[in-house]
């Protein structure tokens, strides 16, 4: 009986947390933020400005891009190499 109390309490509290957390604090917080972000850009233009200097970057970042590739292979080569000396070295020893 005190199982079937407990455990009908605890529905309780279950479903009383599950209510909605719409109050009047939330909802005049957005507003704030919103107002002071909307009043910081009435002065802002908001046309596109061309930026000559953004392909430069990115076809810079290719050429690196590609050296980094080949490091990368090379280092993955030299592990693999390394991995199989060590299985080697291992069969060796096993062996013995």
């Amino acid at each position: 009986m005190k199982f079937r109390i407990a455990l009908a309490a605890a529905a309780t509290l279950v479903l009383a947390a599950c209510g909605s957390s719409q109050d009047a604090s939330t909802e005049a917080e957005a507003d704030t933020v919103e107002v002071d972000a909307d009043a910081a850009l009435e002065g802002v233009d908001a046309a596109a400005v061309a930026d000559d200097g953004a392909m430069a970057e990115d076809e810079a970042s290719e050429e690196a891009s590609a050296a980094e590739a080949q490091q990368i292979q090379e280092a993955g080569d030299n592990a693999a190499d390394t991995a199989a000396a060590a299985m080697d070295a291992m069969a060796e020893d096993s062996a013995n």
